[in-house]
């Protein structure tokens, strides 16, 4: 019908709804979408509605290109919209983690770190862990909370190098300035 009518949809948008509907995932990521933004897209007593949207490995399956325009796509769709999309991506390329405004990164059960993505390095630094100019931030992240490679990162030859658990990562974020700025906000009650 829309070729009839000679509508051409967005490129980006074209690409995700190709992937959703023909990938051997997109049928269940297509529900996990729609489900999410039924679920959550409410109407408060005052007509504020909430818009967000929530999505668990997106990119079982696909390749990196793929990911990356659906992932823009989502985020320009987020950004016109003026809502929120969490997404779990595991070592997503550096274009694709680029895109991203702020990070959740979980490890053994703990937030490590929340904040904006320009400050990750920092608290990693702040930590005593470098990422190497070569390095992919996504891969780093993963590798600085694993017992096997975390060594590798450390930055303070003064010091002798000890293990750094999840659970000391996420102490000290609440003293690191992004953690202190967040439990500022947090401590503020919502009316």
């Amino acid at each position: 019908m829309s070729m009839e009518a000679n509508i051409k949809p967005d490129a980006d948008v074209d690409i995700f709804m190709k992937v959703l509907f023909n990938s051997q995932h997109g049928m269940k990521d297509r529900k996990l979408m729609l489900r999410a933004e039924k679920e959550t897209n409410y109407r408060g007593d005052d007509g504020w509605t909430s818009k967000s949207i929530f999505m668990d490995e997106i990119s079982t399956g696909l390749d990196s290109s793929t990911t990356y325009q659906i992932v823009n796509s989502i985020r320009q769709s987020i950004h016109i919209l003026q809502g929120t999309a969490v997404i779990s991506l595991l070592q997503p390329a550096p274009e694709t983690y680029d895109l991203f405004d702020d990070i959740i990164l979980l490890s053994d059960g703990q937030i490590v770190y929340k904040g904006p993505r320009e400050n990750v390095l920092e608290f990693f630094e702040y930590m005593g862990f470098m990422c190497p100019e070569r390095k992919g931030v996504a891969d780093f992240l993963q590798e600085v909370t694993s017992r096997k490679d975390q060594e590798q990162y450390w930055a303070r030859r003064d010091e002798p190098y000890k293990f750094i658990t999840m659970r000391k990562f996420s102490e000290s974020f609440q003293s690191f300035h992004i953690g202190r700025m967040l439990g500022d906000e947090l401590a503020v009650p919502y009316d």
